[in-house]
């Protein structure tokens, strides 16, 4: 009996991702563990390993599909014994985590031709209903009248109609050039801005249904004065979550100055007695302390659930990255057990991997606590947005030389960065977060105190 090859979930969070590349073509035997495709999601490439043996009959996704669903079958494979050119495609699932898959849709969304599943043109206006018919092309498009269509509904690729939504083109203002007029791909991609403009006019709703300003309209910026470049999804998923965050989560910010002379002093130190190849940075001083704090103030080291305060045992950091397309948050877990020269290696290597989208899903999930730093760029104050489900964010600016007043009471220069903890008042409250910023300036104006 064949057995499907589904679109598997890398990541607790994702729901679709990008099929980028076939490692096996049709007629490859594969065994359990075979390496077989390669995976885009939001934050990394990922492999996909086989997890049965036999021979790769039908690949449905072509590579480079986007948006193909968890849970869509992907290609299937063939027992021992089986012939493998006698298997026909399955028949899409009516299950929703199908619903919508282009792996279901349309074989080859980049050859502009008609998916193999999709149904006969009715020859009549009024075709038999069926139960077979494929729910997708229901969910897929809602029926429309238009010039494209004899029946009443739009007939466009499942690929068409994403880009289309991405750059929120009017499918209707456009000519098909494919089998029988439908809409496909480079009709999409080729549409002037003026398409655009069409729909947004109108006030459609934005996805999530948030109404946003319809901005690419003829009467605020000329067709021809911008170029439109459509969401990757990296930004897509960055832009809907952290929309979700600033709008569900409660945040409120506590600032603090700190003097850094004595951690520079004790850094240059400690490199100066670290083995060849390690040398400790000031995020790899600050991870460290934010860790400490969160032991010494564990009510902080909590998120917020629906069933109650979940409170860590463990300090796991997530360090904010920069990245191509958005940012990641790479986890130090366990962050108070370990020493600066393990924190240091440790950051370099999810950093390097994360600029190279290599990293693993529970690389940059289980996080406790964040930070950004931006001091690099010179920013000398910034609030950060919660990165859920963590009850925290710390933003970190420039350290710079700034008139103080000294213990003694006289005017001093010293090296200051400020810093701000943005909290979920749902988990911690003003008094809380102060405590924990106390504790934190103790670690990083007396770094002694991290090694008792």
């Amino acid at each position: 009996m064949s057995i499907n090859i589904t679109m598997p979930a890398l990541s607790p969070t994702m729901e679709e991702g990008t099929l980028a590349k076939w490692l096996v073509k049709e007629g490859d035997t594969v065994s359990s563990g075979d390496i077989i495709a390669e995976i885009e999601t939001d934050k990394a490439t990922m492999e996909v390993e086989a997890v049965d043996e036999g021979t790769i009959a039908k690949i449905l996704v072509s590579e480079g599909t986007e948006g193909v669903k968890v849970n869509a079958v992907i290609a299937v494979l063939a027992e021992e014994g089986e012939d493998a050119s006698s298997i026909k495609t399955p028949k899409e699932s009516a299950s929703p985590a199908n619903a919508g898959a282009p792996g279901n849709q349309e074989k080859k969304p980049t050859s502009e031709t008609e998916p193999k599943s999709s149904k006969p043109e009715p020859k009549s206006a009024a075709p038999a209903k069926s139960e077979t018919a494929p729910k997708t092309e229901k969910l897929a498009s809602t029926p429309l009248p238009s010039a494209n269509t004899s029946d009443g509904r739009i007939k466009a690729s499942p690929l068409a109609r994403r880009i289309a939504d991405m750059k929120g083109i009017d499918l209707k203002a456009l000519k098909g050039t494919g089998p029988r007029g439908r809409i496909i791909k480079r009709d999409v991609e080729n549409a002037k801005p003026g398409a655009a403009a069409q729909s947004a006019g109108k006030g459609a709703p934005a996805p999530d249904g948030l109404i946003l300003p319809q901005i690419l309209d003829d009467r605020v910026y000329a067709p021809d004065s911008y170029t439109l470049e459509p969401l990757d999804g990296m930004r897509k998923v960055v832009a809907k979550r952290l929309t979700t965050s600033f709008m569900q989560v409660p945040h409120f910010p506590l600032t603090i100055d700190l003097e850094l002379d004595h951690l520079l002093a004790s850094r240059a130190a400690i490199n100066a007695a670290a083995p060849d190849g390690i040398k400790v940075s000031v995020n790899d001083l600050l991870i460290k302390a934010s860790a400490m704090a969160l032991m010494d103030e564990p009510d902080c080291n909590a998120s917020y659930t629906d069933k109650g305060i979940a409170y860590h045992k463990h300090a796991n950091v997530s360090v904010a990255v920069a990245i191509d397309g958005g940012l990641i948050t790479p986890v130090i877990f366990n962050a108070e057990t370990k020493g600066l020269a393990e924190i240091s290696e440790e950051m370099k290597d999810l950093a390097t991997r994360a600029r190279e989208r290599k990293l693993k899903p529970q690389e940059y999930s289980g996080g406790t606590f964040s930070i950004s730093n931006l001091g690099m760029f010179g920013i000398r104050n910034f609030a950060s947005i919660i990165n859920p489900p963590e009850g925290m964010i710390l933003s970190v600016g420039a350290g710079e030389k700034r008139p103080v007043v000294n213990a003694k009471g006289d005017l001093a220069v010293a090296t200051v960065m400020s810093v701000t903890l943005t909290c979920d008042h749902r988990v911690v409250g003003g008094a809380e977060g102060a405590k924990w910023l106390q504790a934190f300036k103790r670690y990083v104006e007396t770094p002694e105190a991290m090694l008792l």
